[in-house]
């Protein structure tokens, strides 16, 4: 337990479209969130395993905070995911054309759509506390 990182240094946020049901949201979340955690390396994440009192382990529960926020529209996410890539922050996002059909298909249909129209339903990120707080200031908790 004493050797964890300090747990205010690092965090995740995911910002998603609230233009989507319940369901479809919680997918979003569901999917940018694994495949953020593939892009990680060991060093960037620590995960703390709890103990109850009968106990029973509850394992890998991020160390860090996870901060779910709403954009009004695609086009924040947008922007969002252009900051992410300009300063080289971990990040992953999920767009209309990744919902239906299967990966086949949804990677034929993200290759044929022109980014200017991809509706963005989500981008999750990592990275340093003060870096992402400065990029998400602007949006609201969900």
């Amino acid at each position: 337990m004493n050797n964890l990182p300090d747990e205010t240094k690092k965090r995740f946020v995911a910002i998603l479209n609230k233009k989507m049901d319940v369901g479809r949201t919680l997918n979003v979340l569901g999917h940018i969130s694994v495949g953020l955690s593939n892009l990680l390396t060991p060093d960037d994440a620590a995960y703390v395993d709890y103990t109850d009192r009968d106990n029973n382990l509850h394992k890998n529960i991020s160390h860090y905070p996870f901060i779910v926020l709403k954009a009004d529209n695609s086009n924040k996410i947008r922007k969002m995911r252009e900051e992410a890539i300009a300063r080289g922050i971990k990040f992953t996002v999920i767009t209309h054309t990744m919902i239906e059909g299967g990966s086949m298909v949804q990677q034929y249909k993200t290759k044929e759509t022109p980014e200017l129209e991809l509706n963005y339903l989500g981008v999750c990120l990592f990275g340093e506390t003060e870096v992402i707080r400065e990029l998400t200031k602007k949006f609201s908790l969900y």
